[in-house]
C-alpha cells in the first residue's frame, strides 16, 4: 500500500486498489469490520523488525503489552516524585521549626548548619545585601553583610538572570562569600527574597561534584523565601 495521500495504484492485474486513506476511512465507517473477518484477521502478518513477520493478533498485543508496560513506568516515576515530594516537605517542615523556635540569630544560623551537616554537607551560611538590612555597627552581626556591589560579579559571571546556582566559584569568590571556609569543591547558592534582593543563601560541599548544573532546585526555591521573615525577628529590613 501507498503512503496517505498518494494516488491509488494498479494491481498485477489491472485493478485499482485503495490507498491508506481509503482504507482507513473504511475501516472508521465499518468498525465491525475486524468481527465480521476474524479468520482472515488471525491470518493476516505485518512486517517486524526483529522477528521478520508476526500476526496481526501478535503485533496488536505486542502493541498493548507495550502501552502497559509504558503506563507502569509512567506510574512508577510519578510514585517516585511524589515520595521524593513528600520528602521535601517533610525536610523543610522540621527545619522551620528548627530554625522558628531559635531563642538567638546565632542559635537559628547555628541550626541550619547543622542542619546542613546532617546532610553531609560541609556548611550553610547566609550572607545578607548590607543596603537591604541594618547589621552595620554596632550589630552583632555585621559577618552576615555583604556589598551588592561586590556581589554583582559573581552575580552576572555564576547566576545571571537566574536565583540559582550550582557548580564550583573560584579562589577570589570563595574569598568573598564563604572567607572561614576551607576545602569548598562545589555550592548551592540561592538569592533570597521573592525578588532576589536581600542576599544569598549558601550551601557547600568539600566533593567538588556534589553540586552540578541541571540539578533540581526546588528547595533551595523554598529556603530562600522562607528564610527572610524568620531573619526579620532579629535583623530590622533597611
Amino acid at each position: 500500500m501507498k503512503t496517505v495521500g498518494e494516488p491509488q495504484q494498479a494491481s498485477a492485474g489491472g485493478e485499482m486498489l485503495p490507498d491508506d486513506r481509503s482504507v482507513s476511512e473504511y475501516l472508521l465507517q465499518n468498525p465491525d469490520f475486524f468481527i465480521r473477518n476474524a479468520r482472515q484477521v488471525e491470518q493476516m502478518i505485518v512486517p517486524h523488525p526483529i522477528r521478520g513477520t508476526v500476526s496481526l493478533v501478535e503485533w496488536q498485543l505486542a502493541r498493548q503489552r507495550n502501552h502497559i508496560r509504558e503506563l507502569e513506568e509512567e506510574i512508577t516515576l510519578l510514585m517516585q516524585q511524589a515520595s521524593a515530594n513528600q520528602q521535601l516537605f517533610d525536610r523543610l517542615f522540621e527545619l522551620q521549626g528548627r530554625l522558628a523556635s531559635a531563642p538567638t540569630l546565632h542559635e537559628m544560623l547555628n541550626r541550619l548548619q547543622r542542619w546542613a551537616r546532617d546532610l553531609g554537607l560541609a556548611g550553610a551560611n547566609i550572607r545578607l545585601f548590607s543596603e537591604r538590612w541594618r547589621i552595620g555597627a554596632p550589630s552583632d552581626f555585621t559577618q552576615l553583610a555583604l556589598p551588592r556591589q561586590a556581589f554583582e560579579p559573581v552575580r552576572i559571571q555564576r547566576l545571571g538572570k537566574q536565583n540559582h546556582y550550582l557548580g564550583s566559584l573560584n579562589g577570589p569568590e570563595l574569598l568573598l562569600l564563604l572567607p572561614q571556609a576551607k576545602a569548598i569543591g562545589s555550592v548551592a547558592m540561592s538569592l533570597l527574597g521573592e525578588r532576589g534582593d536581600l542576599g544569598v543563601l549558601i550551601f557547600s560541599s568539600r566533593d567538588s561534584q556534589h553540586y552540578q548544573t541541571g540539578m533540581g532546585t526546588t528547595l533551595l526555591q523554598h529556603l530562600s523565601l522562607m528564610l527572610p521573615p524568620l531573619l526579620e525577628n532579629w535583623v530590622e529590613r533597611a
